[in-house]
């Protein structure tokens, strides 16, 4: 193989045209055109690619992006299993408190008017009252517009709209923190007697003596203190002790009333006015503070 320089056009000629590069070029072109019918370049790349796929870094912009739509799939799929599943917690709820626990911050829930009226009708009158006058509710609902409720937690409080059947707003409500904390207190009745409750150990009176106390409060102090009197007459014995607790929340103090029942010694627990429970209570407690004892006065003689 002659590796000098050529020295003239015709030895530069002879060696292009050699039959060497000539069988060089076919090659080329026959793998280029092979290349292009069968792409079997990109074939043998993508499975070494494919092979060699768990042992490369998960870098670069094509496994971010990729990242970031699973993620986004994965969380949308999240919110869209428990909305469903709030939304399938608050229509077979029994009390409005089962709500506020299953409602997330800033979700949602819709109900029908129906099911929130069976809701509101559970509430202790005083609960009740505080949310909503039950006017202002027969009011709307003589409208014949109010079709369903939505709930909604912003925060501490609970947002509830009473909607029509464009979704327009016919009334908006707020239940603030301390008026939740009043809806977990529910007025359950427990086997017992009132030494088994802490907060009511303290201060039992008979059953007597309370209630004639509370009968010569003013209507106002009777209905804060008891506000459904009804409830309590409708049960089959009378009350026998009566417990008051020493600690007020958020404006209302625990009392609690001891009757028989089958056989059992039973306890409802229910919710009062502070301010009023204090008053009685000063009442209570004069009546069974000891009289003073009598003195002679010395006159200084006789008339």
């Amino acid at each position: 193989m002659n590796w000098s320089e050529p020295q003239d056009v015709r030895e530069w000629l002879s060696r292009l045209f050699s039959l060497r590069v000539i069988l060089l070029a076919i090659a080329v072109y026959s793998l280029a055109l092979a290349e292009l019918r069968f792409d079997w370049v990109e074939q043998m790349l993508g499975a070494y690619l494919a092979r060699t796929n768990s042992h490369r870094p998960q870098s670069g912009a094509i496994w971010e992006k990729g990242k970031e739509t699973l993620t986004a799939r994965k969380t949308l799929e999240q919110i869209v299993t428990d909305r469903q599943s709030t939304q399938r917690l608050a229509r077979g709820a029994e009390t409005l408190s089962e709500i506020a626990e299953a409602l997330a911050p800033s979700h949602g829930v819709m109900l029908s008017a129906a099911h929130f009226r069976g809701l509101y009708l559970e509430l202790p009158p005083a609960v009740a009252g505080d949310i909503a006058s039950p006017f202002e509710l027969l009011r709307i609902q003589s409208t014949g517009r109010w079709e369903r409720t939505y709930f909604r937690k912003f925060g501490r409080s609970i947002k509830i709209f009473l909607l029509d059947m464009e979704n327009r707003v016919l009334r908006e409500l707020t239940v603030p923190p301390d008026l939740l904390g009043r809806l977990e207190q529910r007025q359950d009745f427990s086997e017992g007697v009132l030494e088994d409750f802490p907060r009511l150990k303290n201060r039992i009176y008979r059953a007597g003596r309370f209630f004639e106390a509370l009968a010569d409060q003013p209507e106002e102090i009777r209905r804060s203190i008891l506000p459904a009197p009804e409830r309590i007459l409708a049960l089959s014995r009378p009350i026998t002790r009566v417990g008051v607790s020493d600690e007020a929340l958020t404006g209302f103090v625990d009392i609690g009333l001891e009757f028989e029942s089958e056989g059992k010694t039973m306890v409802m627990v229910l919710q009062a006015r502070d301010w009023a429970v204090w008053r009685l209570r000063l009442d209570l407690e004069a009546a069974a503070a000891p009289l003073p004892e009598e003195t002679e006065i010395d006159t200084g003689g006789t008339l």
